[in-house]
């Protein structure tokens, strides 16, 4: 129960979510290295999933238990020890990348050589988020705005650029619903970045367990998320009442 509690638990507001302000020194350098991180893991899982979709035999019960059982490693290793805990975290993306080709050929029918086509369009969006974060800008709305900005572009022209008109329309549909996933994704970044910027002013940063909360830490993240700002907006409503009816009186 405390470990639930303790996953849902988050301490900053909706004024720590709406700002957009200049990002401090150390923030800004440990929202730069999640970003790499964030990067190489996708492009590890590309990596898998463009090596399942070359040969056939790669993907299956192996890659399935090395995913797993490099997770449960990289869980009980010493923080300390971040080259081979982040050594670990890339070959768990590899191997999850192909496994993630052999169930959606398997459940939904969908080739790999498509998959990573879309995946492409994922990896490259956050190589640019990093790049731009780390090259140009310490302000947040900069940041968010201009990264966002071309994700979303290279996100939608994955799909075109491989012949869309080619495909049938089963794979069409599910290219438009995994591309929407991913664009919320991008939308979840922006929320996860200040997390991580709140969290960054407060102690100290570990940028592997960071690039893997984004993964799964997104539940308790998102519901916090929505519950301040649904509790800013009862409040904001409660006060307009309460300033009405004083005004009316």
């Amino acid at each position: 129960m405390n470990a639930v509690k303790a996953y849902f638990n988050r301490n900053w507001t909706r004024e720590d979510l709406m700002n957009t302000g200049e990002v401090s020194a150390y923030a800004y350098r440990s929202l730069t290295m999640v970003y790499l991180s964030l990067f190489c893991f996708m492009l590890s899982f590309t990596l898998g999933s463009l090596l399942h979709s070359i040969n056939r035999e790669v993907g299956g019960l192996f890659t399935v238990l090395s995913s797993v059982a490099s997770l449960l490693w990289l869980y009980f290793e010493s923080p300390l020890r971040e080259r081979l805990r982040l050594s670990l975290m890339l070959y768990a993306a590899c191997t999850l990348g192909a496994s993630f080709c052999l169930v959606t050929k398997n459940l939904f029918k969908v080739h790999p050589p498509f998959i990573v086509d879309l995946l492409e369009g994922s990896t490259s969006s956050f190589g640019v988020i990093w790049y731009g974060s780390s090259k140009y800008t310490r302000e947040r709305r900069e940041i968010y705005k201009a990264c966002l900005t071309f994700s979303f572009s290279l996100i939608c022209s994955s799909i075109f650029f491989h012949g869309i008109d080619m495909l049938n329309t089963h794979t069409v549909h599910w290219a438009f619903k995994v591309n929407a996933a991913q664009a919320l994704l991008m939308v979840y970044l922006v929320i996860y970045s200040q997390d991580l910027l709140y969290n960054a002013d407060i102690g100290e940063i570990n940028t592997v367990d960071r690039a893997l909360a984004f993964f799964f830490h997104s539940p308790g993240i998102v519901v916090h998320a929505a519950r301040v700002c649904l509790t800013a907006e009862n409040e904001q409503h409660r006060e307009d009442y309460y300033y009405t009816l004083g005004t009316i009186e």
